[in-house]
């Protein structure tokens, strides 16, 4: 049940973070991937929020979840919006392909959801391989204060003016030593103010240095290494910045 994001999840997801949404990142990568024609992907491709963007702007991008009440919220936006993409059911890890992408990107944090430091930097060499020749490896990161000093919280999103979804959060466990965090999510769907559906989920995140995941990209074999913050290219992340890119291309 660890980061599942099983049908309310997935709801949920909808409801807060729809395609339009963005953080900043849609535009900055928009620029980053400016002069890519191949092929890009994007693992933990969620909702559509960020691939439709993409694709509107006429890039050719592949989606990779594992969770398939996500994938439905990705299939209804591609036809909504009237654009394709192929979209691949798997894990960041289990996804094979012969294919090779002129760019891998991870927005908004997606990465942190590999709680295991061996398989997150077993998965830097995976996608390494997966790139074109100097094709580029581009991932979010959390500060590291916004993951561990989160607070208990119930949210509420409304479905009609009777029904409605809630979200509430506890959390479990901090593992300094291990850079982990772990939170009880618990879903729940009312209609008319009577209970019909729950979802429990155990959710951890990794929190990473940028300079731990700059030299995690080094030994996965990336060179030409940027860290920027604020989605500012280049620029010296600060403690002010709510997001830091690390980015890197294929040592050939």
């Amino acid at each position: 049940m660890k980061n599942k994001y099983g049908a309310l999840a997935s709801l949920v997801y909808e409801l807060d973070k729809p395609v339009g949404v963005s953080f900043g990142d849609v535009e900055y990568y928009l620029k980053r991937l400016q002069q890519i024609d191949g092929l890009i992907l994007e693992p933990g491709v969620g909702n559509g929020r960020f691939l439709i963007p993409l694709l509107k702007a006429g890039k050719s991008v592949v989606g990779l979840d594992s969770s398939e009440p996500m994938l439905a919220h990705a299939r209804a936006a591609l036809t909504k919006h009237q654009v394709s993409a192929r979209l691949e059911l798997n894990t960041f890890q289990g996804y094979q392909t012969d294919e090779r992408y002129e760019a891998i990107v991870m927005p908004v944090g997606s990465f942190q959801l590999i709680d295991s430091f061996d398989t997150a930097t077993e998965l830097l060499a995976h996608f390494r391989n997966m790139l074109s020749e100097k094709g580029r490896l581009l991932i979010d990161i959390d500060p590291a204060h916004s993951i561990f000093l989160g607070e208990p919280s119930v949210r509420k999103w409304r479905l009609s003016p009777r029904d409605c979804v809630t979200l509430s959060t506890k959390r479990l466990a901090i593992d300094y030593v291990s850079q982990v965090t772990t939170e009880l999510h618990r879903y729940e769907l009312w209609e008319d103010g009577v209970l019909q559906k729950t979802e429990l989920e155990e959710f951890s995140l990794r929190w990473w240095g940028a300079n731990e995941l700059a030299l995690a990209f080094k030994v996965a074999g990336f060179t030409d290494i940027v860290i920027s913050g604020g989605y500012e290219f280049s620029r010296k992340p600060s403690n002010e910045d709510s997001i830091i890119t690390v980015e890197g291309v294929k040592k050939t």
